[in-house]
């Protein structure tokens, strides 16, 4: 039996649901276990901690949730991800696991190879790298693997000629993983199901393993307890990205993020409906926030993924907080910042 704390690493692209897993998991998680949680998010609006926040208390305090989001953890490795590792590994009481929920725009393979950092390697061992798939998402033919699905966007958008750096990033997200959850099934029928799933596989090393879920919902003794020790086998798990450019440092400059918010709106149905309008008008791949909705005792939690916008009234307002609405925006370059803001301003009262 090692004596190292086991880490998961949740990895998966923009909206796949990777927040919505780790709070199933934390919730599920086996009475007594003592988590810690360190979140990366890309873009400078924290969301992701405030919704898994009082999720799972008993196993994972709000004081042992981290959040990193001065930038994509891949970037930030020796700056921000090693010291907040340091601190928590430093601390008088123990954890029993470790989970780390990456950006929706991280490269896996920088995060694991830092768990060979002696500052790392003595203490902690990757128990397994997980990597959602959105099913809806790959139905639709983005980032398929096939000709046909390919060769069908072509014809619709000169612009894929070449592979995008979207592409990349989800090849390498497979590329890293040790468990695959194929998720948003409740989105498709089980004949498209079935294409996605074998695509998905067809991409993979001998020995990953593909689960299927709705929600998020996994049982947690499928995801924690793998003893996969990832960082003993990142030859295995080459990157795109470094086999393309030479190893040279991952840059995000195809991707843009902003915030903004509205001191009030008018209302909860015209907001996600202008909402929905700008992400098809502006090309925006990924929004997330909160609102403050006119008589509502509670927040409303927005994510959107490409057209799909979901949102639910997540907690009560906490006494003297702030009632806002705040909303993150990210796309790939260049985002028209003033056009969207105009979008959803919209919105306001």
């Amino acid at each position: 039996m090692t004596t190292k704390i086991p880490t998961t690493v949740i990895t998966g692209f923009l909206g796949a649901g990777k927040t919505t897993l780790v709070r199933h998991m934390l919730a599920h998680a086996p009475k007594g276990k003592r988590i810690a949680l360190i979140i990366n998010e890309f873009g400078d609006l924290g969301v992701d901690k405030d919704i898994l926040a009082g999720c799972g208390d008993e196993t994972c305090r709000e004081e042992d949730m981290v959040e990193l989001s001065n930038g994509c953890i891949c970037c930030t490795v020796a700056d921000e991800f090693i010291p907040t590792m340091q601190a928590l590994l430093a601390r008088e009481e123990k954890f029993d696991h470790i989970v780390i929920e990456t950006s929706g725009l991280a490269l896996p393979q920088p995060l694991i190879r830092a768990f060979n950092w002696p500052e790392i390697k003595a203490q902690v061992t990757i128990d397994g790298v997980v990597t959602i798939a959105d099913a809806a998402a790959l139905a639709e033919g983005r980032f398929a693997s096939d000709e046909a699905a390919v060769d069908a966007q072509r014809r619709q958008d000169e612009m894929l000629d070449h592979e995008t750096p979207l592409g990349e990033l989800f090849e390498d997200q497979l590329s890293a993983a040790d468990m695959i959850v194929i998720n948003k099934t409740d989105l498709v029928d089980a004949a498209t199901l079935e294409k996605v799933e074998a695509n998905i596989r067809a991409e993979l090393r001998p020995g990953v393993g593909v689960i299927r879920a709705a929600n998020g919902h996994v049982d947690v003794a499928a995801l924690l307890g793998m003893g996969m020790e990832s960082e003993a086998d990142i030859a295995n798990r080459p990157s795109h990205h470094e086999l393309e450019h030479g190893g040279e440092t991952h840059e995000h400059d195809d991707f843009d993020s902003f915030s903004l918010s509205l001191a009030a709106i008018r209302g909860k149905d015209d907001l996600l409906a202008i909402i929905e309008d700008t992400i098809r008008s502006h090309d925006v791949l990924r929004l997330k926030g909160f609102a403050a909705i006119p008589g509502a005792a509670a927040r409303l939690a927005i994510q959107a993924v490409g057209p799909r916008v979901t949102a639910y009234f997540d907690r009560p307002w906490k006494p003297g907080e702030d009632k806002v609405t705040a909303l993150v925006v990210i796309g790939e370059q260049p985002l028209d910042r003033a056009a969207i803001t105009r979008s959803l301003e919209r919105a306001a009262a």
